[in-house]
């Protein structure tokens, strides 16, 4: 009996180590596939950019990865399609970079209703009004003390 048992665990962590083992291999090839896409797309960008372009757009996804992903997808595909007619300096970059912005500006509409508004200006009025309030106060509190 304890040597049944003994063997369903021995079976049983086997399976686990196998199924582990599959994990960690399948988590593998996804990262190798990953990293021969990251050095596809470096090795294109290289091709089309000149150093300086490459430099801004490095800088660009410091702060705006985002954005400068946008890019480099626009960018490639413009190089696959053999839209590109050489290199492209910095100034050509900084053009492609305000074409993006237009086309991805995000545009913010508040609407505010006469009953909003008129709660708003009654907020700020109450508001106002107790800073006077309050200045006159202790204003009036520091020449009384004294």
């Amino acid at each position: 009996m304890a040597d049944e048992e003994l063997e369903a665990i021995r079976r049983q962590r086997m399976a686990e180590l196998q199924t582990k083992h599959a994990d960690a291999s399948n988590n593998q090839q996804g990262e190798e596939a990953k990293q021969r896409e990251t050095e596809m797309r470096n090795s294109i960008l290289a091709q089309v950019l000149d150093q300086s372009a490459r430099a801004r757009l490095s800088n660009l996804a410091l702060v705006k990865p985002e954005k400068a992903n946008a890019v480099e997808n626009y960018l490639i595909q413009m190089a696959r399609f053999g839209k590109l007619g050489g290199k492209i300096t910095e100034s050509g970059l900084i053009e492609i970079l305000e074409k993006v912005s237009q086309q991805t500006e995000k545009k913010t509409t508040v609407t505010v209703s006469s009953s909003e508004l008129s709660s708003m200006v009654d907020s700020v009025s109450v508001l106002s009004i107790s800073r006077v309030s309050c200045a006159l106060f202790l204003a009036g509190s520091s020449t009384d003390g004294g």
